[in-house]
């Protein structure tokens, strides 16, 4: 009886050893603690509008609000639409998840927030325009947690 006991120990801590062996590490991802939930805060993936304004901010799963660090991206980009008097348009995206429709709809949520918040810095309506291309165009193809923290932004483009 306790040879079997041993026995049966022995097999679930193999078993245990071999799946540990198995498994892969996830990247980590980047989020910031403002109550922004799981927005990216990394670089990796981020453009410029102009020098040192960063082109894009990010969003938390299934949200539109804007965190600190969007707010802080997207001052800097109302200076410049401003002082360089150009027109921009503001691109709404998703991750992959959920169907085509949600994430157009997330994508239009996302992109009327940054532009709401560009105008209330007083960069004028005529100058901002928005469309959504949903999970349409990912910038991380990957299926992974990164990845879709990367694809839940908008981005700002100058309007030609």
């Amino acid at each position: 009886m306790l040879l079997r006991s041993l026995k049966n120990i022995s097999l679930v801590l193999s078993i245990g050893l071999l799946i540990t062996a198995c498994s892969t590490s996830a990247k980590k991802v980047a989020i910031k603690g403002d109550g922004a939930g799981d927005a990216y805060s990394g670089s990796d993936t981020v453009k410029f509008l102009a020098t040192g304004v960063a082109d894009r901010v990010f969003f938390a799963t299934n949200k539109s609000t804007l965190t600190t660090a969007a707010k802080q991206t997207l001052s800097k980009q109302a200076g410049y639409i401003k002082s360089s008097k150009i027109a921009v348009l503001i691109e709404g995206h998703a991750d992959e998840r959920g169907t085509r429709e949600y994430n157009l709809a997330l994508g239009e949520r996302r992109a009327n927030a940054v532009r709401d918040y560009l105008m209330s810095l007083g960069v004028k309506a005529g100058d901002v325009s928005v469309i959504s291309y949903g999970k349409e165009r990912p910038v991380n193809s990957e299926s992974s947690k990164l990845a879709w923290s990367q694809n839940r932004r908008s981005v700002t483009v100058k309007n030609k």
